[in-house]
């Protein structure tokens, strides 16, 4: 099994800290213009992301003791800090953080995580934002 928590390389930190800056960033600026108009997804696709993200996202980023990814965006002041919880992630920030990684989050690869299971996982976690 893949050791989540473990950096790919020595010496990303500051890179990956420019990253997760510019990553909040564009959060906190994103409006609407980034969604496709008209598109919204269907809940067979949300419970399929709901599955991926069980197996993936949530053995770091879900709710209890020990959840590095919530645990780190909790100290960040994110709140609230359990994804599954949010209302102003958009799919563009979560395919970035998702194929290139931040902090000590790992990239994903396609071989992991598919397109379309991204896209499932996309739509959970978007399925509470508001149009």
């Amino acid at each position: 099994m893949r050791h989540l928590a473990k950096t790919n390389e020595k010496g990303n930190g500051m890179k990956n800290a420019r990253m997760a800056m510019l990553l909040a960033l564009s959060l906190m600026t994103t409006s609407a213009t980034f969604a496709s108009p008209g598109a919204s997804p269907d809940q067979d696709q949300i419970d399929r992301g709901h599955k991926v993200y069980d197996k993936w996202c949530f053995p770091c980023h879900g709710t209890g003791v020990g959840k590095p990814g919530t645990d780190s965006l909790a100290a960040r002041g994110q709140k609230p800090a359990v994804l599954e919880e949010r209302t102003d992630l958009t799919a563009p920030a979560i395919k970035q953080f998702v194929r290139h990684g931040v902090l000590f989050m790992p990239m994903f690869r396609k071989t992991e995580v598919s397109d379309a299971e991204l896209d499932a996982i996309c739509a959970y976690l978007t399925r509470n934002n508001k149009p």
